[in-house]
């Protein structure tokens, strides 16, 4: 009977203080009895961790008003144990912050309250904001980008160039002045610069990073953010003068109908005339360029904070951070076409906006109703005082085509 007696007493004994040591049992009474207790596991022991074995933190609990601890007298028995403060975050999400309120109005608020952007749940604003950039914006993004891309290669494949003439006879149109040339040049290198950064800074983390590595992608997004951010500013500036510049030739006609019916001859085989621009050029400029050019200019100096009153609070960044991501990304769509078309898609094109002469074959094989109107004189053949070889013209019915 005696081996007995001691045997349950031994498992007794030991149940409890299995109990004890995982803070399942012997509980504090009072204000500690609702606090949890601090349990921590105990050191490795030749790289494995003890089984069973805890240690809890000496005095953490001694305090009747264990609860009411500051952060202060919590560091005394439980270091690096912030839980007074994200108490106080959960109820009333404000904090102490160093910034001066004149210069962040924010400062103090440590968590945004709860939103429910478009495409996200109800959360804390920085959650929504994540979970539309992460799940919506990024990959529908990546794929329009993407399918952009596809298409100017299956078009390339099927019709290669288009156009007959490679605009390589004599030069007697001016088709844009030095003036509208630098603009424009000035205009598309920043652009370059923009798109190559915020593609990287997007997307790289899927197609670079595994590539280059994390310190080097780290350094090298680094270098690209500070390139997009002067480079914007000249992007902004000249986009204005490019859109100011090309206004008058990029209104809608009648003409630009018939053009659009047969998508400018690829349906039909045959060029449809068209003035300076052509419909695919003109609504490039307005849904390529105006629109979503002005909105992602807009949004860019708010993020960096260039617009006095805008951009001082996150939930200010978040959205437009959005806007301008999703204004950027139509914007590159299109005119990765503006780009195919001006380069490789058109013969002549990029000699034309290169040197600003054309020949009149090609003005008439691909902008026949605007050639027609340099033919009469409507539209004069020479707008600048420099010539096609750079030499000083005499006079501007010096360079009129031949037909006139």
């Amino acid at each position: 009977m005696l081996h007995k007696f001691l045997l349950l007493l031994a498992l007794a004994v030991g149940g409890h203080a299995a109990a004890w040591a995982q803070g399942t049992a012997l509980a504090p009474t009072g204000a500690a009895a609702s606090a949890p207790r601090s349990v921590a596991p105990a050191p490795a022991m030749g790289g494995i961790q003890s089984a069973n074995i805890f240690q809890i933190a000496p005095d953490a609990t001694t305090d009747p008003k264990y609860a009411e601890q500051t952060n202060a007298e919590r560091a005394k028995v439980q270091p690096g144990n912030n839980a007074p403060m994200w108490r106080a975050v959960g109820s009333g999400v404000t904090g102490y912050s160093s910034l001066p309120k004149s210069e962040a109005p924010e400062a103090g608020n440590l968590i945004q309250p709860m939103v429910q952007y478009p495409g996200s749940r109800l959360t804390t604003a920085g959650e929504a904001w994540r979970q539309v950039r992460n799940q919506w914006l990024i990959p529908y993004g990546g794929a329009l980008l993407l399918i952009a891309l596809v298409a100017l290669v299956l078009l390339y494949l099927a019709k290669g160039p288009l156009g007959e003439s490679g605009n390589t006879g004599p030069k007697v149109i001016e088709r844009f002045t030095p003036f509208e040339r630098a603009a424009h040049w000035i205009n598309a290198i920043a652009f370059c610069l923009l798109g190559v950064s915020g593609v990287v800074m997007a997307f790289g983390k899927f197609f670079l990073q595994p590539v280059l590595g994390l310190h080097l992608f780290g350094w090298l997004s680094f270098l690209l953010k500070n390139i997009h951010n002067f480079a914007g500013p000249v992007f902004a500036v000249s986009l204005v003068v490019v859109l100011i510049t090309f206004l008058k030739d990029n209104i809608a006609s009648i003409w630009d109908l018939r053009w659009l019916t047969t998508a400018g001859g690829m349906l039909g085989g045959k060029q449809v005339p068209s003035h300076r621009f052509n419909p695919a050029e003109k609504g490039m400029y307005w849904w390529g360029m105006f629109v979503p050019g002005l909105l992602a200019v807009g949004t860019g100096l708010v993020l960096d904070r260039l617009i006095p009153g805008w951009g001082e609070t996150r939930g200010q960044m978040q959205v437009a951070h959005m806007i301008h991501l999703v204004a950027t990304v139509i914007m590159m769509s299109m005119l990765l076409g503006h780009i195919y078309m001006g380069t490789v898609g058109v013969r002549g094109a990029y000699s034309a906006m290169r040197t600003g002469w054309v020949d009149e074959a090609w003005a008439r094989e691909h902008h026949q109703l605007w050639c027609d109107d340099v033919a009469t004189g409507k539209i004069a053949a020479q707008r600048s005082g420099v010539g096609p070889n750079g030499e000083r013209a005499a006079n501007a019915s010096d360079a009129r085509p031949a037909s006139a």
